[in-house]
């Protein structure tokens, strides 16, 4: 059987301001190849189809048109399951619809856990393989809040939620496979930030949890998974060194910091005897470039890039401790005329200057949203006991504004 694991498409995502839907329909296309020329039997979509809990016309037209020409292909099964950047309502909505399709939806966590745990049958009707579907686990979903919690009592009661939540799935697809004739592969999906994964400066990964909590050990979940599938993480990796525990990661560069990174989705080959995987690397469909340097060197660099002829998206950062020269309008007549697109300009002296008569050595890159309102505090000469308060109020107010389903009646 084989099995491809994609996840964090970010439909309707922008880069700056550059929407990329031309970008996200190459991809598609891709994958829509690569199902056919790697006769692929179940496609695994973990997490954060869409950027926003509000799709855009235009993304849910990319997203419904995929999954009409997949379901036309050598592919059975297509099982999708809701990241923290989606609607649970949206997703779910033509869940009926869908599964006519032998697309599978889990947006939510279903009353019964039992609802997670997919079966996959080959021709004959048989079951070939249990999928548990674990969507993105809502704080609301594994923990109940209580007077007096601390950030550190909240984050052993996610990680502690996460864990049983898996492993009560795991207790069902067990069940479930002694009952069968044969054993069949048991593989997991899941949303979630595990222990000792990278992320970069600018790759748009959001926190899960209030205040960047639940960060779960490998050896917290179960072990009798043949193959974890995980989204929410955007550079493929593994967990732990295990193979088979990996993040497909983003299809596409989601900032510049992964300008040169590598994307791929990864591809299960399981059978009664053995299990591999492999990487297939996904092409750069526009590529991304960072130019650093001075008022010297960056129109050199800029000159060599025009001379490559190709299309690309640009970010510019003067580095300089002199001032700059150079304005925006300056760059965009460089590139007039080419495929070449500022989208970002920086200036490191201008930035530090303004902040330096506050806090000596520091730029706006080395401090958060939750570090202003942590100096907003101290301006107002706010106590420790307020400050503790008044921090796990603003955490909850940033988390909710961030996951909230805006689509929930």
């Amino acid at each position: 059987m084989k099995v491809l694991h994609t996840s964090d498409w970010h439909l309707g995502a922008t880069l700056y301001t550059k929407r990329r839907y031309e970008e996200a329909e190459r991809f598609l296309f891709w994958l829509l190849d690569t199902i056919t020329s790697e006769q692929i039997d179940t496609l695994l979509i973990a997490g954060d189809v869409f950027d926003t809990s509000l799709a855009s016309n235009r993304a849910q037209e990319l997203y419904y048109r995929f999954l009409q020409k997949a379901s036309s292909t050598c592919c059975s099964d297509i099982i999708i399951t809701a990241g923290n950047h989606d609607s649970p309502t949206f997703l779910d909505a033509p869940k009926a619809l869908l599964k006519a399709l032998n697309i599978h939806v889990i947006a939510s966590v279903p009353e019964h856990i039992e609802d997670e745990i997919i079966p996959l049958h080959d021709k004959e009707g048989n079951v070939r393989a249990l999928i548990a579907a674990v969507p993105f686990l809502h704080d609301r979903d594994i923990r109940r809040a209580e007077d007096g919690e601390t950030l550190w009592d909240k984050q052993e009661k996610l990680i502690r939620g996460i864990s049983e939540h898996y492993e009560a799935a795991y207790g069902i697809c067990s069940r479930i496979n002694r009952s069968l004739p044969h054993a069949v592969p048991l593989i997991a999906m899941g949303h979630l930030f595990c222990a000792g994964g990278t992320v970069r400066d600018d790759d748009g990964v959001r926190d899960l949890y209030v205040g960047s909590l639940a960060h779960v050990p490998a050896s917290l979940l179960p072990s009798g998974f043949d193959y974890y599938a995980f989204g929410h993480l955007h550079a493929p990796q593994n967990v732990a060194g295990n193979e088979f525990m990996r993040y497909s990661g983003a299809p596409l560069a989601m900032g510049f910091s992964e300008a040169n990174a590598k994307k791929s989705v990864i591809l299960l080959e399981i059978d009664d005897k053995e299990k591999h995987t492999r990487e297939i690397s996904i092409p750069v469909f526009h590529p991304l470039v960072r130019i650093t340097g001075d008022d010297e060197s960056i129109p050199v660099r800029i000159e060599q890039l025009l001379q490559e002829e190709k299309a690309v998206y640009l970010e510019i950062e003067n580095t300089s401790n002199r001032p700059s020269s150079l304005r925006r309008e300056d760059y965009e007549a460089m590139v007039q005329g080419s495929g070449v697109e500022i989208l970002s300009l920086k200036n490191t002296m201008m930035r530090n200057t303004i902040l330096r008569g506050a806090f000596a050595d520091e730029t706006l890159d080395d401090i958060d949203e939750y570090q202003v309102f942590e100096r907003l505090l101290t301006d107002r000469e706010i106590g420790d006991e307020q400050r503790s308060i008044l921090n796990d109020m603003y955490r909850e107010i940033i988390h909710s504004l961030q996951s909230d389903d805006v689509n929930r009646e």
